[in-house]
C-alpha cells in the first residue's frame, strides 16, 4: 500500500482482523485458494472479510501480464488445477454465500486464455450452491468472441471487465490490454443480453474530462454498472500516485454517471471492482 507520503483522512481503512476475517483467511488457506483481496492488496479486505465475503481468484496467482498498477505476481503460471472448481464451490458453500465474485489472472499461455476453465468453475459453483448469484470479473481474452462466449454461455448473473483507466493512460499502465479492446469486450457482453459492468481507477494523472469521456464510452458500449475508485500504489515498483482525488470529485463522477444513464454507480476513494457487488445483481 502507498507509504511514500501520508494518506489523506478520507482513505482511512478498516483494520484487517476479527473472527470472520480469521475464518475466511483460514478457509482460503486450507483449501489452497487465491483471492484478489490479498494478491491485489485491496484496502477493503478488513471490511469484506469481516463480512464473510471475498473475491476469489482462479487459475493461480501468477499473471502473464505485468500492468504497472497491479500487485499480482507476473511470470510463467503453473498448469491449471483441475480440482480447483470443486474446492472453490465447496468453500463458497461453507461461507454460506448468496452472491460471489470470481476473477482470474490473465492466462495468455493457454489456448483459450482459460475461458473453458472459467466456464467449468461457474458451472461447478452453481451446481454445489443452488440459487447463488455470480459475478464473473474477467480478463479481456484479447477480445476473441469464441472465448467470451464460453463465459456468456456459463450464464453468470453479471459479467465484469475493467477498463481500468482513461484512453490516454492505457498504454502507460496496462500490459498488452488496449482501451478499445476492453470497450469491445463490454459491448460483446451487453449485446449478448448479459449485464455488463466495468471499473475505473483515478489518481493516475487523468483529467476530469477524460474520466467523463470514459464514462460515456462505457455507457455507449452497453455498460450499465460502473465502479470508480482511487489508485493506491502497491509498491515502489508500481506506477506512482499522481494525486489523491477528493470525495467531492468522486461524487461528481457518480452524479455524471447516473445522469448519463448508469443503473448503479459506486464512486468513492476506497471503492474497488467488487465493492458492494451483491447490490449490482438486484438492478
Amino acid at each position: 500500500m502507498e507509504r511514500e507520503r501520508r494518506l489523506p483522512p478520507w482513505l482511512k481503512m478498516q483494520r484487517a482482523s476479527g473472527e470472520n476475517y480469521s475464518r475466511v483467511k483460514r478457509l482460503v488457506r486450507d483449501n489452497n485458494l487465491h483471492t484478489i483481496c490479498t494478491s491485489g492488496n485491496c484496502p477493503n479486505i478488513g471490511e469484506c472479510w469481516n463480512a464473510g465475503t471475498a473475491t476469489f481468484m482462479i487459475l493461480g496467482d501468477i499473471c502473464t501480464r505485468a500492468c504497472k498498477f497491479c500487485n499480482t505476481r507476473t511470470g510463467r503460471p503453473l498448469a491449471p488445477d483441475n480440482d480447483e472448481p470443486r474446492r472453490l464451490a465447496l468453500s463458497i458453500r461453507k461461507l454460506k454465500l448468496k452472491h460471489c465474485v470470481i476473477t482470474s489472472v490473465d492466462r495468455d499461455d493457454l489456448p483459450d486464455g482459460g475461458a473453458s476453465f472459467w466456464a467449468e468453475v461457474i458451472s461447478e459453483v452453481k451446481n454445489v450452491n443452488p440459487g447463488i448469484t455470480i459475478e464473473a470479473l474477467i480478463p479481456d481474452f484479447d477480445g476473441k468472441a469464441a472465448n467470451l462466449m464460453k463465459i456468456i454461455d456459463a450464464a453468470p448473473d453479471v459479467i465484469s471487465h475493467n477498463i481500468e483507466t482513461v484512453r490516454r493512460l492505457t498504454p502507460l499502465i496496462r500490459s498488452r490490454a488496449k482501451y478499445d479492446t476492453s470497450l469491445g469486450v463490454i459491448n460483446f457482453i451487453s449485446a449478448s443480453g448479459r449485464r455488463a459492468k466495468s471499473g475505473l481507477m483515478v489518481g493516475l494523472g487523468e483529467r476530469d474530462d477524460e474520466v467523463m469521456e470514459s464514462i460515456g464510452d462505457l455507457y455507449d458500449a452497453g455498460c450499465r454498472i460502473i465502479t470508480i475508485g482511487q489508485y493506491l500504489r502497491p509498491s515502489p515498483l508500481h506506477m506512482e500516485v499522481a494525486e489523491y482525488v477528493t470525495p467531492d470529485r468522486f461524487e461528481m463522477y457518480r452524479t455524471a454517471a447516473l445522469n448519463r444513464g448508469f443503473e448503479h454507480v459506486e464512486s468513492a476513494p476506497l471503492v474497488r471492482s467488487s465493492f458492494h457487488a451483491e447490490k449490482h445483481v438486484a438492478h
